[in-house]
């Protein structure tokens, strides 16, 4: 699918939205024309949040318009996200805008997006000028990649099986130029013995995803996401109510081929790796039942405690594939435990890593590209509730305390010798609307790890270049 610059460039043309907040609204009301002012003042608009105001000029055609923002560092950075779907057509330019210009302009952008594979969904007609100094194609890149990705959480089950994720992800790769290999069958089982028990039982055969770009001397970057792109539990199988947004399953996958996306098309330098395990978690005569050892590809025995404790099977056999070159940072995407949205709720990704460092440096950059992650412990004692009478451990602690934490450790014995580690356990969905963030499948943690990498990998080259 072809990219298309939606932010279009300055102009005085546009319609300015003047940006006020309470402290700031007395002044700027004076500073507007009579008119305006008389009418802002007759529809009894106030410098609230989110509060919205189009003011006539002379011949009745909108002037400007008033926005409502909070002051300070307490706003929401996703804030202009309100706009596109309030206003009319037209080409609009933000105006005293109290955030970040860049995640402004983002916020316009993603909450363009429209899902509209099944019904059609009239997107914005309001178009947003790139603000001063934000790089537009950089904006237009990072949402695209984002739309991209959330297609792939909102597509349902019936379209989007394995075969499907492959498809896509070589559709990536060869956009880019990168090598897209696919292990199925014969060799899946023999290779990815616990990739092959949890897809057995589906008539959707299922694979891993092995795509590979850049120059293989430069820093090695592996991001491996969990692709289940349906999961009944298994023979533990779900309640119905539990299954009803099991499509976005395979949102790790999304996350992972979006932040591919970023990473690829600014042309990072690094050697990137994306491994996506892709299966449907079926229930048949061959399912993968409790009580089976399975035998890992690192050679780890693996007892079943419970086939709904799928994901960390299919990513621990990635895992070791990706530990195999031993990378400087490897992340796994996954939609992994219901106790990590316990503990945070559906916006707040939990972050496991050894890393102090690293995991500071996520936690801030996070935060700066609103894209958040909150750091979960990687208690080592933990590690003794996975313990198996019969195989190396088993894939469940049997118990109902820590259930993130248990996975995460679970996760750590597959990866040993990357330099860095980082799991994030995601939910992959926005519930409900929010500016930037329309309700539906979202791949939260993209826009984060392809910030951290720019900053970590692009900076020092330019550096480098310029001196």
């Amino acid at each position: 699918m072809p990219r298309v610059t939606t932010l279009l460039p300055a102009t005085e043309t546009a319609i300015p939205i003047r940006c006020v907040d309470a402290a700031g609204w007395p002044a700027a009301l004076a500073a507007l024309p009579p008119l305006a002012a008389a009418f802002a003042r007759a529809s009894g608009f106030e410098a609230k949040p989110g509060r919205i105001a189009l003011l006539p000029g002379p011949e009745g055609a909108i002037e400007s318009v008033l926005f409502g923002v909070e002051g300070g560092d307490r706003g929401d950075a996703f804030a202009a996200g309100r706009l596109p779907d309030a206003l009319p057509e037209g080409t609009y330019r933000l105006d005293g805008y109290p955030g970040d210009p860049a995640l402004a302009a983002l916020a316009w952008r993603l909450s363009g997006y429209r899902f509209g594979r099944y019904r059609e969904r009239a997107a914005p007609q309001a178009r947003l000028a790139a603000p001063a100094g934000v790089d537009a194609a950089e904006i237009d890149r990072i949402a695209d990649a984002v739309a991209a990705g959330r297609d792939l959480v909102n597509t349902p089950a019936n379209d989007l099986g394995p075969a499907e994720v492959e498809a896509a992800a070589r559709a990536l790769a060869e956009r880019f130029g990168a090598a897209c290999t696919v292990v199925a069958g014969e060799a899946l089982e023999a290779g990815f013995p616990l990739i092959a028990a949890v897809g057995r039982a589906s008539p959707r055969a299922p694979r891993l995803i092995d795509i590979a770009w850049g120059n293989p001397s430069a820093p090695r970057v592996t991001l491996v996401g969990k692709g289940v792109v349906f999961d009944t539990g298994g023979l533990d199988i779900k309640p119905s109510a539990a299954m009803l947004l099991m499509k976005k399953d395979m949102a790790g996958a999304a996350v992972a081929l979006a932040a591919a996306e970023m990473v690829m098309g600014a042309g990072l330098p690094v050697r990137l790796r994306v491994l996506v395990p892709t299966v449907e978690n079926a229930v048949a005569g061959d399912a993968f039942r409790p009580g089976d050892v399975l035998k890992s590809r690192r050679g780890l025995t693996v007892e079943i405690g419970n086939t709904d404790a799928e994901g960390r099977l299919i990513l621990a056999d990635a895992l070791a594939l990706a530990d195999e070159e031993a990378p400087e940072l490897v992340f796994d995407f996954a939609t992994l435990t219901g106790a990590a949205r316990v503990a945070l709720g559906p916006d707040l990704p939990a972050l496991f890593t050894e890393d102090d460092a690293l995991a500071a440096d996520l936690c801030a950059t996070g935060l700066s590209v609103n894209d958040p992650v909150w750091r979960m412990p990687l208690w080592a004692p933990y590690a003794g509730l996975l313990d198996s009478k019969v195989a190396d451990l088993n894939n469940v602690s049997g118990g109902p305390f820590a259930g993130s934490v248990t996975a995460a450790l679970f996760l750590r014995r597959f990866a040993p010798a990357a330099k860095a580690h980082v799991h994030l356990d995601l939910y992959g969905w926005n519930p409900s609307a929010k500016p930037g963030r329309p309700e539906g499948g979202e791949v939260q943690t993209a826009r984060l790890v392809y910030a951290l990498l720019k900053r970590r990998y692009a900076a020092p080259r330019a550096a480098r270049s310029a001196s």
